[in-house]
């Protein structure tokens, strides 16, 4: 979109300036974004996959912030539709590119985004990974993946990473969902994993178990967590065996690019996804756009590939207008294909409109004089 944005400029104004932010929300391709916008290290590391075998996955120095995103070393993407089944998969994978970080004694902040997963193991393979022993009724160190939470009795965490107590750990998520239960990370995510319905039974009622366990043997109730069930209940392991925060990534994501400071100096912020509609308003990153973008007073243009129901109750976060970029009546398909091309023509209309407002803001200011000067006027976006 910045490209768009950036093109639609150049033929609107040749002075107007172009500030292009990428923005994430703690899903896949939040890693990719930081290291658009911000100096980072790529670190790679050897670590399991989903489903155990060697991967190599990369994880972000940034500073003293580590930025692990869950999805390099657990995601769903990285198996075959055939390979999906929460059961077997494990988020250990991560907890291995976690403990690299804490390995590094610059580190003093890991940010975990957890969009993205194929697991459903309460994040306790993240926790094996960095020291918890997690045994069953024998003494035994127990499988990995969802399915043999139900084999858990007893969990130790007194060799967890000793640098776990001095490095702050942050879980960036989108959703709210609590650990188990009817909104739950199992019945509500599982099926997108891979689970038939009878998999998310044993699911629920395992992450209900794993939450007895901590509660029993590490004193914690994470049964009701807000997030908790993101990740197929990494947010609640994460709290569980880290001591993490669960916290909206686009916020976290907008602090980290400075956000608040760049907008100060804009004249108008452009942000946008494939479809705005209601569900923008549940903590996707164009709200947290919009909401910050109104604090510092500034016009925010949502634009996107189709507007839905329930934009209205959008405006009081501080869009001041929605656009989409199709021009006819037209399949989807149409609608990808020609999105460069329909983006420019939308964001160039768009621009020709701000600049009118911005002409007659000036206008107003001065007396109606200087009209030669308001030709030249700058117009920033983001």
């Amino acid at each position: 979109m910045i490209d768009v944005v950036k093109e639609a400029a150049s033929r609107v104004h040749p002075d107007m300036e172009v500030i292009g932010l990428p923005i994430a929300d703690g899903g896949e391709g939040t890693l990719d974004t930081l290291f658009y916008a911000l100096e980072g290290e790529r670190r790679l590391c050897r670590v399991m996959d989903p489903l155990g075998h060697p991967i190599d996955a990369l994880y972000g120095l940034f500073g003293q912030t580590a930025v692990v995103e869950l999805s390099r070393a657990s995601g769903y993407s990285l198996l075959g539709k055939e390979e999906r089944n929460p059961l077997l998969t494990t988020t250990y994978g991560t907890g291995q590119l976690i403990a690299h970080a804490l390995d590094d004694s610059r580190v003093k902040e890991i940010i975990v985004t957890i969009g993205g997963s194929a697991t459903n193991d309460g994040g306790l393979g993240i926790a094996q990974a960095l020291g918890v022993k997690a045994l069953d009724s024998q003494g035994r160190e127990m499988e990995k993946g969802g399915g043999a939470l139900a084999q858990l009795t007893f969990l130790d965490a007194s060799e967890m990473h000793p640098r776990l107590r001095e490095v702050t750990i942050r879980a960036a998520c989108d959703v709210n969902n609590p650990l188990y239960g009817p909104l739950g990370a199992a019945r509500v995510y599982g099926p997108q994993k891979g689970a038939t319905p009878d998999m998310v039974e044993v699911l629920d009622r395992n992450l209900q178990h794993l939450s007895s366990i901590i509660q029993s043997d590490l004193k914690l109730d994470i049964s009701h967590l807000p997030g908790g069930g993101a990740a197929g209940g990494t947010g609640a392991g994460l709290v569980a065996f880290c001591g993490a925060t669960i916290e909206p990534g686009s916020q976290i994501l907008l602090d980290l690019l400075g956000f608040d400071e760049i907008v100060k100096d804009v004249d108008l912020v452009i942000t946008g996804e494939g479809r705005i509609d209601q569900q923008t308003a549940y903590g996707k990153a164009p709200l947290e756009v919009a909401r910050r973008s109104k604090k510092a007073g500034k016009p925010v243009i949502g634009v996107a590939g189709a507007l839905g129901d329930g934009i209205s109750s959008l405006y009081k976060e501080g869009f001041t207008a929605f656009f989409s970029l199709c021009q006819k009546p037209m399949t989807e398909k149409e609608a990808i294909k020609k999105a460069d091309t329909y983006g420019v023509s939308a964001i160039e209309n768009i621009l020709h409109l701000s600049c009118l407002r911005f002409l007659a803001a000036k206008k107003n200011e001065t007396g109606g004089k200087d009209n030669e000067a308001h030709q030249d006027k700058q117009a920033d976006g983001i």
